[in-house]
This record gives structure tokens, sequence and C-alpha cells, in this order.
């Protein structure tokens, strides 16, 4: 496998979309081929360390048989308590001189000898600031990543999903797939679901893969989800 194929960054269209909710999917789904991936959420924000019931890494970690026992800081290389963008949150604690995109570099390049794919974790969506002069966009460059979007089901995400498209491709970065998140008890409209797809796959060319509904057992989702994971990976 070359660079471009076996690492996913699992971006948003915006904050609280579900990146994370899907990256354990994607996990789930690999593991099931009988492949050896690994989970990577280079920024954590809004939560005291790995082992915070807020950590997007102890959710994986423990909705995972086959991690299981196994130490959740391995997927984190920064934590910072408040829930805000890597950057500022770093500064809140006079901590953002300590970030260095590179150690995500060669931190990847490090989990990349022992497995594959790759499943990076965004902070936010694509202009979110890492640093002063880095944004999660040039992480996904940086990394040589290909971008899963994460988006929202209902109202508004035509906007968000071809403004994300958009800039992806400006950089010359073409997304792997879309996939609708909809966990909501109030599901949106059948309706409305179909005329967002519609809109996006005139607009874009992309097809979304799928929606994400509400999962009441994270260890155990409905086979169904796996499905549209399927159709994103099916030539992988």
């Amino acid at each position: 496998m070359n660079n471009q194929s076996d690492r996913f960054f699992i971006t948003g269209t915006d904050t609280g979309v579900g990146k994370t909710v899907l990256s354990l999917l994607i996990m789930q789904y690999f593991y099931y081929k009988g492949l050896s991936p690994f989970y990577m959420k280079p920024f954590q924000t809004g939560c005291n360390d790995p082992y915070d019931t807020d950590s997007d890494a102890r959710f994986i970690y423990s909705n995972i048989a086959q991690l299981k026992g196994k130490d959740p800081a391995q997927s984190v290389l920064y934590c910072f308590k408040n829930p805000k963008a890597p950057y500022f949150a770093a500064r809140d604690e006079g901590r953002e001189r300590e970030i260095k995109t590179e150690q995500v570099i060669q931190a990847l390049a490090a989990r990349a000898k022992d497995f594959s794919p790759i499943i990076l974790e965004g902070a936010g969506g694509l202009f979110v600031p890492v640093d002063q002069r880095t944004l999660m966009i040039d992480l996904i460059e940086r990394t040589e990543s290909r971008p899963i979007i994460a988006a929202r089901a209902g109202l508004g995400t035509i906007n968000h999903t071809l403004l994300t498209i958009k800039v992806l491709r400006e950089r010359g970065i073409e997304p792997t797939g879309i996939i609708f998140l909809d966990p909501g008890d109030r599901p949106t409209p059948p309706d409305m679901i179909s005329e967002n797809m519609e809109s996006i796959k005139i607009f874009s060319g992309i097809q979304v893969a799928g929606v994400i509904g509400k999962i009441e057992n994270f260890s155990m989702p409905q086979e169904k989800y796996y499905d549209i994971i399927n159709k994103i990976f099916e030539t992988f």
C-alpha cells in the first residue's frame, strides 16, 4: 500500500457532527475485514486526559473488542481541557508552543510500521486552527491522508458539505466519501435527506454513501451501518 491508500482522515463539516462515531464504525469494519487498523486522535480537546469520560479515544477503545484492555493514550498526542480549537485550548493552558505538527507525522509513520490502515480523526472542520500557522486541512495534506467527510443529515448540510468539498478540491484533495449522521431522537425527515443527497450529488459529483442513525449499542451497531461503510471501502 502507498501512503495515499492506507491513511484516512475523518473530518467534519462542523463540530459535533459525529466524527468519533464514524471513526468507530470504520475501525470495527476494518477489524471485521481481518485488517489491523489503528485509531489516532492527534488533538483531543474538552477532556482532562485520554481516560476521561469525554475522551474520544476512550470511547473508541471501550467499544471495540480487539482494543479492550489496551491503553487509549497510545492514540492521543495532545490533550487539552477546554472544548475549543486545539490552538486556543492549548493557549488557555500556556501550552501552545508544545504543539508540533511534525510530531503528528512522526507518530503516524511509527504506527504505520505495525498497523494498516490508519484512521485519523480531526477536531471540528477543515479550518480549525491547530497552531498559529496550521489548519486541519494542512494536517490532511501533511499526513498524506484521504479525507472522509462526516456531515449532518438535516438542514444546513448542503451548504456545509459543498463548502468542505470545494475547499478540499482547491487544495487538490479529492474526498474519499461522504456519510451523513443523524443520531437524534427525532430523525431528519426522509424527503429532506433525499433532497440533501441529491443536491450534493448534483453540485459535487459525489454520492453520499448513506445515513448513520441513532445507535443503541456502540459495541454492536446495526449491520446496515457497516454496509454504508463498505460503499466507501469496497475496493480497498
